[in-house]
This record gives structure tokens, C-alpha cells and sequence, in this order.
């Protein structure tokens, strides 16, 4: 590993500060940043600890909720207002990892943490441009089961590993951040980039930029919202496909959709086509495998995961037959 420096942020502000020097990365449970570290795949010359900053989770009266970066994966799953307003949320948590990561992982942190891609974390044998530009791509061609089949690139074909985040980006979150210029909000479905010809550049944020809240806008028919993973053991495994979403249907008919895919993407993927596709008709498997048919329309496997664009498309329909079944219930 290499030496690096350490210090503990006061506030947002103070952090900021600290890390505009060179080569700085934020600290929040370490459960990605530090097994990087380790492998020698990040090599920080100093880190910023900032665990101790606002995990304050403050529900409104107007149905939104405002979750603190430092807030701690378990402590929102277990959230009561997260339970009863957004509960894909709680269940994308809870199938993202074991309770002792959860209860280590921040918000914050599990926004950015980077891909499993084994061709990513092997710094000695493997060619990755996320990892050096300029090098080359082994997935492509090689081992990619488990690869994106939306949004890559000839430069990367890496997925997004969050399962937070695609309940967060069905949702709408909006991201809080804090940098030296002041702060502003970003839509969560523009934090992160899609490969193109850059895989390095994964987020939207200015250098020593920092997440300090994650919003979540009022959605009344969330109550009834559901995230499904796809995986392929029972234990806490990386998703094949998952499916955040939530349906609002009223006389047979979809009135507003909420729909977001995860495993197959290099970022967490909003199914805006799908959504499009689907308001205002019938809310029935003719409409859903319909409406995911289009959404998958411009997938391009590779040699190892085209089983991911079928697997999608019926889970889409899966989940939306089973929460308009839930609108019919009294």
C-alpha cells in the first residue's frame, strides 16, 4: 500500500479545503476505497476522513426526505419514513450487502463507489483504460458475464455495482454538493458518465468536490415500489439484472412510472424510454413487454452476456405485474 496522510474533517467546508491538495480522495466507511487501496488500484497521497460529517436523516412534511452522505447504509434501510415513502430503497440496501458492510458503508460513499470488474481490480495482469487510458480493454473479447449490455463503449464495458443507486435513480434523487466554488445540486441520474472515451471519468464532479446530502423528492405512489435483483446465488452477490420501480396505475391505466435498471449499464440505468412508452396505456404484460423491448432495443452484447437483454426485459415485466397487481388490492 502506499504511505499516504490522514485527517479528520471538522465540517463540509473543512474538507473541501483539505482536499485541494493533490491526490486527495474523502474517507467515508472505506468498504471500496480501502480494498482498492489495497490492491494498489487506488494510490491516494492523503485522505480525508469525513465519516464525521451530517448522517442526519430528516423527513419532511411534504413527503420528501433529506439523507445526510455520512448517513450509514443500515441506518436508512432502516429508516422508518424510508420504509413507509420509499421502500425499493430499503430493499435495494438490504440486497446490496451484508449487515456488516452496511453497517459500515455511507450514502455518500456507496454513490461513488467504482466497478467489480475483475480486469479493473487485477493492477498487474489485466489492461484497463479505467484504470490507466490508453491501455486497452480485456473484457472486451475476454471473461464480461457479468458486463454492461447499455451505454458502453469500444474504451469500456464495465458496469455500475451500486444497488442504492438504481432505486435512487428510479426515485429522482438529487445529489447535495460542496466544493470550493460553493455548493449545487445535480440530478442523480447525472452524477455519473457513461464510459465513451473516457472510462476514468466517471462522475460529473469538479476535483475535491463533495456529496453532502441526497435528496428524495416527494413521490406519493412510491409507497407501493419495489427493487428485484437478479443474481446468481441467494448470498450477496453482484446483480446479473436488477429493477427498481414504482407504478402508478388508476382504472387499468399507467398514470406515472418510475422504472430503473442496474447490472447492465455503466451507471445506474433510468429507463426514460420505457417510462415514456408506458404512461397512459393499459397496465398489462402486453404494455410491459412492450414498453422493456424498447428500452432494451439498442442493448449490444458481447460474446458472454447476451442472456442479459432477454433476463431484463422479463424482469421489467415481473415487477410491474406485481405492484399493479398491489394498485387492485383494496
Amino acid at each position: 500500500m502506499t504511505p499516504f496522510t490522514y485527517a479528520r474533517a471538522q465540517d463540509a467546508a473543512d474538507a473541501v479545503r483539505r482536499a485541494a491538495l493533490a491526490d486527495t480522495r474523502y474517507l467515508g466507511g472505506g468498504t471500496n476505497l480501502v480494498d482498492l487501496m489495497r490492491e494498489t488500484v487506488e494510490r491516494p497521497a492523503a485522505l480525508v476522513d469525513v465519516s464525521g460529517l451530517s448522517g442526519a436523516i430528516e423527513a419532511r412534511p411534504d413527503g420528501s426526505i433529506l439523507i445526510g452522505a455520512a448517513a450509514k447504509n443500515t441506518a436508512v434501510a432502516e429508516h422508518r419514513a424510508v420504509r413507509e415513502r420509499f421502500p425499493l430503497l430499503s430493499r435495494a440496501i438490504v440486497a446490496g450487502a451484508s449487515a456488516q458492510i452496511r453497517n459500515m458503508a455511507t450514502v455518500g460513499g456507496n454513490l461513488l463507489q467504482r466497478t467489480r470488474c475483475a480486469y479493473f481490480y487485477d493492477n498487474e495482469g489485466s489492461r484497463c483504460n479505467k484504470r490507466e487510458p490508453g491501455q486497452g480493454c480485456d473484457a472486451i473479447g475476454g471473461f464480461n458475464r457479468m458486463h454492461a449490455v447499455l451505454g458502453a463503449s469500444n474504451a469500456c464495458i464495465a458496469t455500475h455495482p451500486s444497488d442504492m443507486c438504481v432505486a435512487l435513480a428510479a426515485l429522482g434523487a438529487i445529489v447535495h454538493l460542496q466544493g470550493e466554488h460553493g455548493t449545487r445540486t445535480l440530478p442523480l441520474t447525472e452524477l455519473h458518465r457513461l464510459p465513451e472515451d473516457h472510462p476514468e471519468r466517471e462522475t460529473e464532479l469538479a476535483p475535491g468536490e463533495l456529496i453532502t446530502a441526497i435528496e428524495l423528492p416527494a413521490l406519493p405512489f412510491a409507497a407501493r415500489s419495489a427493487y428485484r435483483k437478479v443474481r446468481d446465488r441467494s448470498s450477496y452477490a453482484f446483480a446479473l439484472v436488477s429493477v427498481a420501480a414504482a407504478i402508478d396505475v388508476q382504472d387499468g391505466v399507467v398514470r406515472d412510472v418510475r422504472l430503473a435498471l442496474g447490472g447492465v449499464a455503466h451507471k445506474p440505468w433510468r429507463a426514460w424510454k420505457a417510462e415514456g412508452a408506458l404512461k397512459g396505456q393499459p397496465a398489462n404484460a402486453d404494455s410491459f413487454r412492450a414498453a422493456a423491448a424498447l428500452e432494451l432495443a439498442d442493448a449490444r452484447p458481447q460474446s458472454a452476456n447476451g442472456f442479459k437483454i432477454g433476463l431484463a426485459q422479463r424482469t421489467v415485466v415481473a415487477v410491474l405485474q406485481g405492484l399493479s397487481a398491489k394498485e387492485k388490492q383494496p
